[in-house]
């Protein structure tokens, strides 16, 4: 089959012939429809994100139909779709694991990191680490939900209850909340970067209350923030919007370091949480909202031999929404 593979960090993936999965006990082998381009992807090639599995196929955003079924496998069929994401396993015996805290999971296995990924033709995975996807949605759309939707929803729901909620970064996965949030009822007041007008039209018009520079304070005190850039400068910043008793939720799975600020900006019981990972109850749960209310993915697809190129771009942050590979 046809791949796109990484050989080492900080080099360019290489276009390959490499061999077809089989699946084994337990697992399917999912025909690749589309693949999203994420960020952690980016974090993953740039060497930001150590010790991959090498040489790798990346990409974790996987949207295809079963083409085959391992031994014991119940509950899939030739040709359903399905999703492929980010946690592709857990060990299930650790404490964390014990605690229903699978995203913490001291031995997990994380797909396009450790485990080889969508940006080729077939992608293997855990059938129990697989998701049914919403029939609403075309294949290059579904792609974004399978991670900037899924993180951005735990980011979401750790948030609290925030009648005023900041995202930074807008993104992806802020571009999926934002429509949660506003479905919700909440006044989403969405940062980007300073003069990047683009993105404040591109948020207004998906319902955001306010849009301005990551450098601006908005016009109310925010109840909580979600950082989706992963920017640590935008953690005193956000700080300085909370109200008292708010919270700065740091969603990246990388973030550039923290730079020291005055503790008035963490005192009156402001709190800074980050978010790791995800569980499968997090994907049921938000795929199944996704079929019931109107959250419209931004894409820009490419051919899967471009797969630099849409990495390039995300880099340089030339497009609105989410870049999504196509076999």
């Amino acid at each position: 089959m046809k791949a796109m593979v990484l050989d080492r960090p900080g080099a360019p993936l290489r276009p390959a012939e490499i061999e077809r999965p089989v699946a084994g006990a337990g697992e399917v082998v999912v025909r690749v429809a589309a693949c999203g381009v994420c960020r952690t992807d980016l974090h993953v090639v740039d060497g930001d994100l150590t010790g991959p599995k090498l040489p790798l196929v990346p990409g974790h955003e996987i949207v295809g139909t079963v083409d085959q079924i391992g031994p014991g496998v119940r509950g899939f069929s030739i040709g359903q779709r399905v999703g492929i994401p980010w946690l592709g396993r857990t060990c299930g015996q650790c404490r964390y694991c014990r605690m229903h805290r699978e995203n913490l999971c001291d031995h997990p296995g994380f797909t396009g990191y450790q485990i080889d990924g969508g940006y080729a033709e077939y992608a293997k995975a855990a059938a129990d680490y697989c998701f049914p996807i919403p029939e609403r949605y075309g294949d290059v759309e579904a792609a974004p939900l399978l991670c900037a939707g899924l993180i951005g929803y735990r980011a979401w729901r750790m948030a609290g209850e925030a009648q005023v909620l900041g995202l930074y970064g807008f993104g992806a996965a802020a571009h999926i909340v934002a429509q949660v949030a506003v479905a919700r009822g909440q006044r989403v007041y969405a940062f980007t970067r300073p003069g990047d007008r683009e993105a404040q039209g591109f948020a207004r018009r998906l319902g955001a209350h306010w849009a301005g520079g990551s450098d601006e304070l908005p016009p109310e005190p925010l109840d909580a923030a979600i950082l989706f850039a992963p920017v640590g400068a935008l953690v005193p910043a956000a700080l300085r919007a909370l109200r008292k008793g708010g919270r700065v939720v740091c969603a990246g799975i990388h973030m550039s370091d923290i730079p020291g600020f005055p503790y008035r900006l963490l005192w009156e019981e402001r709190e800074i949480v980050s978010v790791a990972n995800l569980t499968r109850d997090d994907g049921r749960e938000f795929l199944e909202l996704a079929g019931r209310i109107d959250i419209r993915t931004e894409t820009i697809a490419y051919p899967l031999e471009q797969a630099n190129a849409a990495l390039d771009d995300l880099r340089g942050g030339r497009f609105q929404g989410a870049a999504v590979l196509v076999p």
